[in-house]
């Protein structure tokens, strides 16, 4: 598949009558296990990448070295990717779809939280005007990509003077602008509650992304309230590492575990 097909092929799988399950890989192998495991698209996690390749989240390891590990996923399996492009980097918007194209990727992420401002002022959001121009220029420079555009109302620390029933208005209103501006989904991240994941389905017209973690619905009933797209963020890795550090004490304590056998 080339990847004008692969672009086709993740816009159609969020027309499905069921929510799109894309587990997030963080390099080739996890990519490949995925893929294998018969899921017919993935997505990347800039956590899971960013600490794979030794740095924290948000922006802080380098944009040369996250599209390369995002261009390793894609070559590694024959379906579509969508990758996380977190801010965009501080990129233009031109040169930001070039080095989506160049890494494969059949869609992105893009997130409305500006990295690299006062950790005392909690998470800062764009402008909405400001972001909804930079998806605009980033649709103009790829008609085929798939725009996750994420809305971070409810993310940790994000505006939090809002009261719930404002944050629900907020989190329409970023959404409408975006799709407005050209974005294909939205990503509202951390939202967990029901009746909100129920009222932002009905509000906003187009596929709507959850972040999967403990304590949401189950999958089968995010289907039910109308979710089109469930992520795992940095989870899988999380759990892989987990497991990896329980090995590595029986290891430690002169024990072989029988796994490491086969």
């Amino acid at each position: 598949m080339d990847l004008s097909a692969k672009k086709a092929l993740l816009r159609a799988l969020h027309d499905e009558h069921r929510p799109l399950i894309l587990p997030n890989a963080w390099d080739a192998a996890s990519a490949r296990v995925l893929v294998d495991a018969g899921f017919p698209a993935i997505a990347t996690a800039s956590h899971a990448v960013s600490a794979s390749l030794g740095y924290g989240d948000g922006e802080a390891a380098p944009s040369e070295e996250m599209f390369a590990a995002a261009g390793r996923v894609t070559r590694s399996v024959d379906v579509p990717v969508s990758v996380d492009a977190e801010a965009g980097y501080g990129l233009p918007s031109a040169e930001l779809a070039d080095r989506l194209r160049e890494a494969g990727a059949a869609g992105c992420n893009y997130e409305d939280t500006l990295h690299g401002e006062s950790a005392d002022a909690g998470r800062v959001l764009a402008d909405v005007d400001r972001q909804a121009e930079r998806i605009a220029a980033l649709r103009e420079a790829d008609p085929e990509l798939f725009i996750n555009a994420r809305v971070d109302v409810y993310g940790a620390g994000a505006m939090p003077d809002l009261s719930d029933a404002e944050r629900l208005e907020e989190a329409v209103r970023r959404a409408r602008a975006y799709l407005d501006a050209g974005a294909d989904g939205i990503f509202t991240i951390m939202v967990a509650d029901e009746a909100v994941i129920a009222a932002l389905v009905e509000r906003i017209p187009a596929p709507l992304n959850v972040l999967h973690h403990p304590g949401m619905p189950s999958l089968a009933r995010l289907g039910e309230l109308g979710v089109r797209r469930v992520t795992f963020g940095p989870g899988l890795h999380r759990a892989t590492l987990d497991l990896l550090s329980r090995l590595a004490e029986r290891l430690h304590a002169g024990e072989a575990p029988d796994v490491l056998t086969s």
